[in-house]
């Protein structure tokens, strides 16, 4: 089998997130906006590409007032930043498990991260006659290397925002004809 384009299903996909807050437990949130393409290669999965998107936008921490600080100017900044973005730089098998190298792109600042990668699954066919795979990805980067640097230090020490953000990525996409 050659090489074979998907479109990410972003209905359904999502990036979440998870960061610690005040030290003691952790909040949640996604994008629920991705968008983008995968090349997928079965018989040579080290020819596979990836280009994604996420709006920023959507970001939901379920909490509206958080979610309106999160787009503003000490964040993201959806004003000037509307997406974030990645573009896979290479595949790579390590042991039993799949690496994915590329550029990740938040608040304009770009950084090669790896994503651990699960998958993909077996193609299946959707009800529609189309057909589709799921994968998943994850990652930890930290705020501050994408200029994601707000915090405010607490009075018996430590910070309100914790500085490594972990990322795990569920992607269904569907084959293109």
């Amino acid at each position: 089998m050659a090489q074979v384009t998907y479109q990410i299903d972003s209905s359904h996909s999502a990036a979440h997130f998870s960061v610690r807050h005040l030290m003691v437990s952790n909040v949640r949130g996604e994008f629920s906006k991705l968008s983008g393409t995968i090349v997928y290669d079965a018989s040579n999965p080290t020819n596979s590409t990836v280009e994604a998107k996420a709006d920023v936008t959507s970001i939901s921490t379920r909490d509206a007032q958080r979610d309106a600080h999160l787009k503003s100017a000490d964040f993201f900044d959806v004003e000037k930043f509307p997406e974030l973005s990645f573009v896979s730089t290479k595949v790579v098998k390590d042991g039993d498990e799949w690496k994915l190298k590329g550029n990740l792109t938040i608040h304009g600042v770009t950084k090669e991260v790896t994503l651990t990668v699960e998958g993909p699954t077996p193609e299946v066919k959707d009800p529609w006659g189309g057909f589709r795979f799921g994968v998943t990805a994850e990652t930890k980067i930290l705020r501050k290397d994408f200029g994601l640097g707000f915090n405010m230090v607490l009075e018996a020490g430590g910070v309100v925002i914790g500085e490594e953000v972990k990322i795990s990525i569920e992607i269904e996409a569907v084959r293109q004809a």
